[in-house]
């Protein structure tokens, strides 16, 4: 099965989301709006850059300039809608679970593509969905998500492995971008609504 335009056409929504969840953070730090378009940038093409990078396949925003163009807008757009949205933390957090659930299945998807093996793909679908988020906190000075027990990367495995799955089971009536989505969604968004946490590790007692 061929997924390069399946993965172009899911970049391009998944970059909107991630990008608005960069200039969200710019919106709650008060910044100007070259700082929203810079964390909007670096948000929403961080780990499609590094998927890329690694798999060896030409980076998808040099050779489609659109997704920057993407970037930028929903960057104004935020800028401009941000003042009239009160729980904007709450708002990216939604944002950041549908970019979550995008990218994995087009991280999943290109790597497949790419030729690689069940795992590598699952492995590029969770670098995809949370590569833009830690560089989103790390430049937004945000406590890093990888850093919380929260479910993130958990949510992006499952909807990676269940990409995988359906696919390799060829299914007619089970389409894996839909099965992958819906999975990461529901999981992150499950976790957002009732504050789901992982267990953390405790070192035994002496």
């Amino acid at each position: 099965m061929e997924f390069q335009n399946l993965t172009a056409f899911i970049d391009i929504f998944a970059s909107a989301s991630f990008a608005a969840t960069g200039a969200l953070v710019a919106s709650r730090k008060g910044l100007d709006i070259l700082a929203f378009m810079w964390l909007a940038v670096l948000t929403g093409v961080g780990g499609g850059t590094v998927r890329d990078l690694v798999l060896g396949a030409p980076v998808f925003w040099i050779v489609s300039p659109s997704f920057l163009t993407t970037c930028l807008i929903t960057a104004v757009v935020v800028y401009l809608a941000a003042p009239r949205i009160e729980s904007r933390y709450t708002l990216l957090l939604w944002f950041d679970a549908l970019g979550l659930a995008l990218v994995t299945v087009a991280g999943t998807a290109k790597a497949l593509d790419y030729g690689t093996g069940a795992l590598v793909a699952v492995v590029m679908g969770v670098v995809t969905a949370s590569v833009g988020g830690i560089i989103r906190d790390l430049v937004g000075h945000e406590p890093s998500i990888i850093l919380k027990r929260e479910i993130y990367v958990t949510a992006a495995a499952a909807g990676a492995c269940i990409f995988v799955l359906t696919n390799a089971l060829n299914i007619a009536w089970l389409n894996p971008t839909i099965a992958g989505f819906v999975t990461t969604f529901v999981v992150r968004g499950l976790a957002i609504t009732f504050d789901w946490q992982m267990p953390g590790y405790r070192r035994p007692a002496k």
